[in-house]
C-alpha cells in the first residue's frame, strides 16, 4: 500500500499540495508570525506554496488573517516577503 502524503491547502491560491512542497507560516503562543522552515515548531501553522506570488495573494485575500483568526499588520507581511526572498535565493 502506498504511503499517504499529507496534503495542505495554500492560503494564497487555494491549491492542495504535499506538505513537503510548501512553506509553513507559524503563529506562536505570543502571537508572533514567522516562517517555519523546519515544519516542526510549536504553534498554529498555515501553508503557502513556495512562491512569492502566493504570499501576495494571501495578503490580498486575507488568507493568513482567516487562518490565524487575527489581524496581521502590513510589516509582518513585509517581513515574510523578505524571509521568502532569502529562502528562494538559497
Amino acid at each position: 500500500m502506498a504511503k499517504k502524503i499529507p496534503l495542505r491547502q495554500c492560503v494564497g491560491c487555494g491549491e492542495m499540495k504535499g506538505k513537503k512542497d510548501m512553506m509553513r507560516v507559524l503563529k506562536t503562543a505570543e502571537d508572533q508570525i514567522c516562517l517555519d522552515t523546519t515544519g516542526k515548531k510549536n504553534g498554529r501553522g498555515a501553508y503557502l506554496c513556495k512562491s512569492g506570488e502566493c504570499l501576495r495573494l494571501a495578503r490580498k485575500n486575507k488568507g493568513l488573517e482567516r487562518s490565524f483568526k487575527m489581524n496581521i499588520p502590513g510589516e509582518v507581511y513585509d517581513l515574510l516577503e523578505k524571509e521568502f526572498e532569502d529562502f528562494e535565493a538559497e
